[in-house]
């Protein structure tokens, strides 16, 4: 017991060992030895050994399964890795007792033989092979249709060559072609094509049904057989009796159009039936149907090498093979047929849907074993086969059958002895006189020279290639054989059709592109029931058409259109080669597929340009519904590489682009904190980006933050932004004070020349209360950025910009209802903190606030809306229009500018970007400058005028400043002795010198001192009405002044003004006169 104990006891190695899904970590597979317990035992205990020695997890592969799925396995995160805190926490998840999970029961799985190759010969050997095929041999000629049929041999392999290379690049799920293009070129791609596929396999199916129904028609005439009674009711459905005695054509007929119909509805009953009993027994009906084609088949090749076996035959235009008949049969004759006047795209128009089966394998890839296997070997292997017979069958028809026959042995004439004489087949072939006895050993060349020139059929011609759809069962050895293998290829297509349409349309509704089609997803056992019925609506609606020509091109440009973005999802991927791409079918190429989809373009065009531009049209809609809705999905398509591509493409091209005055653009660096919390700078921002320049966000936080609490930040500014519409971009620095975590900013932040040009921050409205420490760094900042020849500048309303105090949630609308507010506070009150940083930690908790409730429109809330927008209080008004103020449209007023100084331009350059945006459409520009001297004040004004002129600035009013020196008035000064009282000190003080204001301060600072003052009493007179107030910003010289005097000059400038933006450049011209 003791040894069994040694060996078995380990019960949690063990359950892992034999578990199937956790065979992800810690299992080494065992090597079977016959060293007894001992070698057991030991490597019992190196197993051991290892589990508690590493956490870490062995390379298996449910560690890469989709983390949906049920074998999916977690490996340690790296936190739980990394940070012992974490491990500790959760190191009890790793040791609990594994139990067995019960797996979900698939539905059987085929290989590549039945799921692909049978699938893809039953579908591509179908109605046109027996009911059409002669019929474009008619019109083509042999010569013509050899290569008609190779050039949907050459549509169909490049793209089975595309579809190879993207099925083998991972794992292919339910959905075939839907899911190959939805995950390669993304779902408005994939959407699009996948709704369009469905359809065209549904009226695909209603194709295949009616080509049944044609030789189902065609049989029981043959064979005389009554429905009803043998008299008008059966004359009424069948209609042949009367077709054959006026020369009526049997297609166009309508009373057979209507026993199409009716045939057809049975048929598509009696199908939806076999598919609705599982596709096991669909699977086992496929196999018995190609064995009957295959028969059928050989049958037909054979009754070719036998001849034709009476008069009857020969007179319906069988005559063997001749080398005279196939010489004129070599060449094309194209007619009138059903009121069109064919051509060689005409007619491939219609044969095309034989080559539309090359997607059925691949359309049931979820009921595949190997798909990435079975869709290559067997779509390429069936195409092959096809392709061959069909070329085949095309010249044994053109050698040994008639263009045009009566079908009356009455009508033979033969000539001997240049004197016509009146005989049936029976009688030449019986006369052995010894002129006939030429006649006897080469009958096929005499009767084809004297039927096909003396009396070629002209009119009254039922049978022929040109005119009877039932030709390869007169030319077969035994016409039953034909009739089944005509239904098995028939039936067999409808069948394959309708499981493809609900499998693919099933897989689209899973991902829920279009709204209202998810409840076809799924039924009982997940198998597409409602689809399935859909489809089957769908096949009867066009079965009632009732002709097989007028539905085959309606699908064509169909299939063509899915087989255009195969290929381009295949050379997309080869273009935009992401690491991702690595199939392993390595006979494909890049251009061989682009070339395939400008192919499969060019024959929808030239097989009906119309149909051509609906399908594209219809394409066109269906990619923009998807685009509209913005589907949460993320698959990995090759139009996300690309986007990366495109964008790394365009910044390393950007870098190697000389900069010039010309295509400037502000990119700014905004001091937000979150975004959301500072509402009106981000909107500002915006008015000057306008989603044509870089908008960065920067976050500061002073406490380090996890991976997790990051990620989750940049999510939600990130919807915050689309929320907006908002084009910008979130940086968050963590584990730094606002200095250093700034300064890191504006040394990081952005790429190539995509990097910051603009520091743009908040005014720091407490910079008199806070700590000196703080002021320090917020004056620091403006010394580093202008150190890095990046312009600053500061935004500041009188109501403040940190809304934070008050809205603690994103927003998320741009309509919400204030309706809790603290009647005892304002809102320039609460937004005394620093507007430039944030040093809030995430995860901790957070203060009780007042909160801002979100109301979205909700006829159930209307009264309760209503009450609380007449209990707005004034404070909650003046918070709303504070939070929105750069939302609204701005009233009928001017951007004041004063352009004090020559900072290259910027000073102008940004409120004229401003006046030209759609909110501030009704603010006027008015320009103020400075005179050097009184006297040169006329001559100041015409310069200023002259520059504005040539920098194209539309304004509308210029006014120079001539006493700009004067020295302000006492009540001025004694404003600005307040602002600087607290910060004074002596000069014998033995303080560091940071934050105080000293006496030689004050008098080397006097002239400039003076110049603020004396510029607030200019702004009091002229710019208090103003919508936007736009200075240059005084330069901080570094170690001439000090914080608190520089911030005492912007307060003096500043206070009690409208929205006012204080601007300096880095003396780098960002204007120019020259074109």
């Amino acid at each position: 017991m003791a040894h069994e104990n040694g060996i078995n006891g380990d019960t949690d190695s063990e359950t892992v060992e034999l578990n199937p899904l956790r065979r992800t970590r810690f299992h080494v597979n065992r090597v079977d030895s016959v060293e007894g317990r001992t070698s057991l035992l030991g490597e019992q205990e190196t197993k051991k050994s290892l589990r508690h020695m590493t956490r870490e997890a062995l390379p298996r592969l449910d560690n890469y399964r989709n983390i949906m799925s049920i074998q999916a396995a977690h490996r340690p995160s790296l936190d739980e890795l990394h940070n012992p805190t974490l491990l500790n926490k959760r190191s009890g998840s790793h040791t609990l007792p594994i139990t067995d999970v019960k797996l979900p029961v698939s539905g059987i799985k085929f290989g590549w033989i039945q799921g692909v190759l049978m699938r893809c010969l039953l579908n591509i050997w179908g109605v046109m092979l027996f009911l059409r095929l002669s019929w474009v041999v008619a019109h083509t000629g042999i010569g013509q249709s050899i290569l008609l049929i190779l050039t949907t041999t050459i549509v169909t392999t490049i793209t089975s060559l595309s579809m190879s290379a993207i099925s083998t690049n991972g794992l292919i799920k339910g959905g075939g072609t839907y899911y190959m293009i939805s995950r390669s070129l993304g779902p408005e791609f994939g959407g699009s094509i996948g709704l369009i596929f469905s359809l065209a396999n549904a009226v695909a199916c209603s194709m295949y049904v009616v080509g049944f129904c044609e030789s189902m028609v065609g049989c029981l005439k043959s064979y005389e057989i009554c429905i009803v009674d043998c008299a008008s009711t059966d004359i009424r459905i069948i209609g042949l009796t009367e077709i054959s005695s006026k020369n009526i054509d049997l297609s166009r007929n309508s009373v057979v159009m209507f026993a199409f119909s009716l045939i057809g509805c049975v048929t598509i009953v009696f199908l939806l039936l076999i598919v609705m009993v599982g596709l096991e027994w669909e699977a086992k009906a496929q196999i018995g149907l190609l064995v009957i084609l295959l028969a059928a088949i050989v049958d037909f090749m054979i009754g070719t090498f036998i001849g034709p076996k009476n008069d009857e035959e020969r007179a319906k235009g069988f005559i063997g093979y001749n080398a005279d008949l196939f010489m004129d049969n070599l060449h094309s004759d194209y007619r009138y047929s059903e009121g069109v006047k064919h051509d060689f795209f005409s007619v491939l128009a219609i044969f095309f849907p034989a080559a539309t089966g090359i997607l059925a394998g691949a359309n049931i890839s979820g009921d595949l074993k190997d798909p990435q296997s079975a869709i290559p070997k067997g779509t390429l292997l069936a195409i092959l086969l096809t392709t061959l017979s069909y070329i085949l069958m095309a010249i044994m028809v053109g050698g040994s059958v008639m263009r045009d026959a009566s079908g009356d042995i009455n009508d033979l004439r033969t000539t001997v002895n240049n004197s016509y004489v009146v005989q049936s087949f029976l009688d030449v072939r019986n006369d052995t006189s010894e002129e006939n006895v030429t006649i006897v050993g080469n009958w096929n060349e005499t009767i084809w020279s004297v039927y096909g020139t003396k009396f070629n059929c002209t009119s009254g011609c039922n049978y022929g290639t040109h005119n009877s759809f039932q030709v390869i069962e007169l030319v077969s050895a035994f016409g039953p054989f034909i009739y089944a293998g005509c239904f098995a290829a028939t039936l067999s297509s409808a069948l394959a059709s309708l499981v493809s349409a609900p499998k693919v349309f099933q897989a689209l509704c899973l991902d829920n592109l279009y709204p209202g089609i998810g409840w076809f997803s799924g039924d009982k056992d997940k198998e597409p029931i409602r689809g399935y019925f859909l489809t089957f609506i769908i096949a009867v609606g066009f079965i009632l058409i009732g002709e097989l020509n007028a539905i085959a091109p309606l699908i064509s440009n169909f299939f063509l259109a899915a087989y255009t973005l195969i290929n381009f999802s295949t050379f997309h991927a080869s273009l935009a080669r992401p690491i991702g791409w690595r199939p392993t079918f390595k006979y494909y190429n890049m251009w061989l597929s682009l070339a395939g989809a400008v192919l499969c373009v060019s024959v929808m065009f030239l097989i009906s340009w119309w149909t051509a531009l609906i399908t594209l049209f219809v394409v066109l809609a269906l990619y923009l519904v998807v685009s509209y809705r913005k589907p949460d999905v993320n698959w990995g398509s090759t139009t996300q590489a690309q986007s990366y591509n495109n964008a790394l493409t365009a910044i390393q091209q950007l870098d190697r682009v000389e900069e010039h005055v010309k295509n400037y653009k502000p990119q700014l660096l905004v001091l937000t904190g979150p975004p959301s919390a500072r509402v009106s700078l981000v909107d500002f921002a915006h008015h000057i980006t306008k989603n044509q320049s870089l908008f960065i966000c920067g976050h500061i936080i002073e406490t380090s933050i996890s991976y997790k609490t990051r990620n989750n930040m940049i999510a939600k500014c990130t919807s915050w932004f689309r929320a907006n519409k908002i084009k910008a971009f979130y940086s968050v620095v963590d584990g730094a004070n606002f200095q250093d975590g700034t300064t890191s900013l504006l040394q990081a932040a952005g790429l190539g020349k995509m990097k910051p040009n603009i520091l743009l921050m908040g005014y720091k409205q407490d910079w008199a209360c806070c700590s000196r420490e703080n002021l320090n760094m917020y004056f620091n900042i403006m010394h580093k950025a202008l150190d890095m020849h990046i312009a600053v500048a500061l935004l500041r309303i009188q109501e403040g910009l940190d809304s934070s105090g008050v809205i603690t949630e994103v927003e998320e609308q741009k309509r919400f209802v204030p309706t809790v507010i603290p009647a005892n506070q304002s809102f320039s009150q609460l937004s005394q903190a620093s507007s430039t940083s944030d040093i809030s930690i995430p995860g901790s908790p957070a203060p009780k606030r007042s909160k801002v409730v979100n109301e979205y429109p909700n006829p159930l809330a209307n009264e309760q809306q209503r009450e609380n927008r007449q209990n707005i209080t004034p404070i909650a008004k003046e918070i709303f229009n504070a939070v929105t103020k750069f939302q609204k449209k701005q009233k009928k007023g001017t951007i004041d500018v004063w352009w004090l100084y020559d900072d290259g331009g910027l000073t102008l350059l940004l409120p004229y970007i401003i006046s030209t945006r759609r909110n501030w459409s009704n603010s006027k520009l008015r320009v103020f400058a400075l005179a050097n001297k009184h006297s040169e004040l006329e001559y100041e004004q015409r310069n200023m005028a002259s520059l504005l002129s040539k920098f194209r600035i539309d304004y509308s009013a210029l006014k120079v400043i001539p006493d700009i020196s004067k020295p302000a008035q006492s009540s001025t000064k004694n404003f600005f002795d307040s602002l600087i009282a607290h910060f004074q000190q002596c000069d014998n003080t033995k303080d560091s010198d940071d934050g105080i204001i000293r006496e030689s301060e004050l008098i080397a600072m006097k002239e400039k001192t003076n110049r603020h003052l004396r510029l607030r009493e200019l702004l009091l007179e002229n710019s208090m009405e103003a919508n936007l107030i736009v200075m240059t910003l005084p330069m901080p010289r570094k170690g001439a002044v000090s914080a608190p005097l520089y911030m005492a000059w912007l307060e003096s400038l500043t206070r009690d003004m409208p929205p006012f933006l204080l601007v300096r450049g880095n003396h780098t011209s960002v204007l120019t006169f020259y074109s």
